[in-house]
Parts: C-alpha cells; sequence; structure tokens
C-alpha cells in the first residue's frame, strides 16, 4: 500500500509548483487552483502522481538534488508502483481515481530542470495520469489503495 508523500499545484502553466498539505478535487474536474483545472476537463488532465522513489533515483544516478516539486505532478507517492495501474481505480485517502495513462515527460520540463536525459529517463518513470470519480480532500500521508 502507498501513501501520498507530497502534494502541489499551480494556477498558471510553466509556474512554480507550489507545494501544500492538502489539495480539494472535484469529480471530473480536476484539483481546485490548479492551472488544468476545468468545467469539462478531460480525464488526462485532472490529476498526476510520480513515485517519489523515480524522482530518487534519478537524482542519485546522476549526482541531483532536483526538488520533487520541480518533476511538475500533483501528487508525489511513495511505495506504490504506479506503471500498473493504468485501467485500474484507486482510493486516495476518500477519492476515488482511476488510472488513464502514463504520464511521459515533455521538452518543457528538461528545459526546466537543464537536464537533457529527463525524457530518456522519465519515459516509463514520469507517473500517472487520473481521471477524479469522487470530490473529497487529498492529504499528505493518505493511503493509496489499489480498489481492483
Amino acid at each position: 500500500m502507498g501513501k501520498v508523500f507530497k502534494l502541489g499545484v499551480t494556477k498558471d502553466n510553466n509556474k512554480e509548483i507550489e507545494e501544500v498539505k492538502s489539495i480539494e478535487v472535484l469529480a471530473n474536474k480536476g484539483v481546485v487552483g490548479d492551472r488544468h483545472f476545468d468545467e469539462y476537463n478531460d480525464p488526462y488532465n485532472q490529476l498526476t502522481l510520480i513515485e517519489a522513489e523515480n524522482i530518487d533515483y534519478y537524482n542519485t544516478k546522476y549526482g541531483l538534488n532536483i526538488s520533487y516539486k520541480d518533476f511538475r505532478r500533483n501528487i508525489v507517492t511513495k511505495g506504490i508502483q504506479l506503471n500498473d495501474l493504468i485501467g485500474k481505480k484507486l482510493k486516495i485517502g476518500e477519492v476515488e481515481v482511476e488510472g488513464i495513462d502514463l504520464c511521459r515527460p515533455c521538452r518543457h520540463l528538461t528545459e526546466v530542470l537543464n537536464q537533457p536525459n529527463v525524457l530518456k529517463e522519465f519515459l516509463r518513470r514520469g507517473g500517472l495520469r487520473c481521471q477524479i470519480l469522487n470530490s473529497f480532500k487529498i492529504n499528505i500521508n493518505d493511503e493509496i489503495k489499489i480498489l481492483d
């Protein structure tokens, strides 16, 4: 069973992610206050997760100390492998979500981090996109359970 390690949002594209202690999510809309929140939101833009272990691996491999928030995901997890969760329902605290697709790194992330090898290293380690199925809050240390 995994847990929520870090949370982050930003109101505008290309702006720094702000670490927060909790986020409010609305079903099929996204994270309240986040750049991708929308009234009729595409499931691919509602909620993103990434494994802290993948960021730690990258930092160790390249002798870096890039912050978790700089990888631009809403939730940084610990103790759960996200790649296996496409098409599966999860419960994050009291919020139910469904894994939709892997998050692939983009050129913007490469430029922001000034690390040309990010694309290659995070192709299969970039996290998970999720559709939000019910509205509630997600907090640091909330448990992440696989429902099916």
